[in-house]
């Protein structure tokens, strides 16, 4: 009969899944978590009246005309915030690589320079994440006005400060050793970065960024309730005048945008792997 063997860490895992359950506790507490107030009687009762007025949706012509341009808008607004973060994100994602960085291969070359400049585009990435897109939609509407104006400026700020950190990690957690051979022999920066990183770290790149850009089509409709256009805006509006048909539909021409981002998404990362 074959002899059973046990894992030698199991009772190590078991020990840290306890430890994490009694950290978690006083943390669910402290946040109100009750989940079983959704089956009371009477909030199942409230839920289904309110999921019932989303019935019969809107389907008129007019409307249907207003929602697939929110779509548009929606789509427009997610791709240039993206395209105005890559902006941001990609010199100072550089700027924060040490492997690019010359003043680390010999001596005399004031390294500490170099890393002051690091730090200080660290905390600038750090701020620019660090505040919600939803807190600068809200800045930029009281300056531009309603509008996909301000939701796109929210969207590469904020995004910006995403992608230059994760860049910048990307490109660390590379093997430099190309790119330093590159630096030693005398090449420049932009060359290190084509010819050293690039080779390696480009489809995790390129990917993380077509990520970024679905999510961007989620935040955008999520910006557009303070104003910053799109199906969240429109979403807004139906439901301020109680018209649950029209937010039926909204709801349904997210999801079909969302499913079409997901989709294309995975697209793009399997031809990229």
């Amino acid at each position: 009969m074959a002899e059973v063997r046990r894992d030698p860490a199991a009772l190590s895992r078991l020990g840290w899944a306890l430890v994490a359950l009694v950290l978690l506790w006083p943390l669910l507490r402290l946040a109100d978590f009750q989940p079983g107030v959704l089956l009371d009687e009477g909030n199942l009762r409230a839920m289904g009246h309110f999921i019932g007025g989303f019935l019969p949706m809107e389907t008129s012509h007019d409307f249907l005309t207003l929602l697939g341009k929110a779509m548009v808008e929606t789509l427009a607004m997610a791709t240039a915030g993206i395209a105005l973060s890559l902006l941001l994100a990609v010199p100072l994602g550089l700027a924060m690589t040490r492997a690019l960085s010359i003043s680390r291969i010999g001596p005399g070359r004031q390294a500490w320079i170099g890393t002051l400049v690091r730090a200080l585009v660290r905390v600038l990435l750090a701020v620019l994440r660090g505040i919600p897109e939803l807190v600068w939609a809200l800045l930029f509407v009281r300056v531009f006005g309603l509008g996909a104006t301000a939701g796109v400026l929210a969207l590469g700020i904020t995004y910006g400060g995403m992608l230059g950190k994760v860049y910048g990690e990307i490109l660390e957690s590379t093997d430099g050793r190309a790119a330093r051979g590159l630096l030693e022999a005398g090449s420049g920066r932009i060359a290190a970065l084509l010819y050293g990183l690039l080779p390696q770290a480009g489809g995790e790149l390129v990917s993380y960024t077509v990520y970024r850009w679905e999510c961007a089509v989620r935040a955008s409709v999520v910006m557009g309730f303070v104003g910053a256009g799109g199906l969240g805006q429109l979403m807004d509006q139906s439901m301020k005048m109680l018209n649950g048909g029209e937010a039926a539909s909204i709801l349904v021409s997210f999801l079909i945008l969302v499913l079409a981002a997901d989709g294309l998404s995975e697209f793009l990362r399997r031809r990229l792997a």
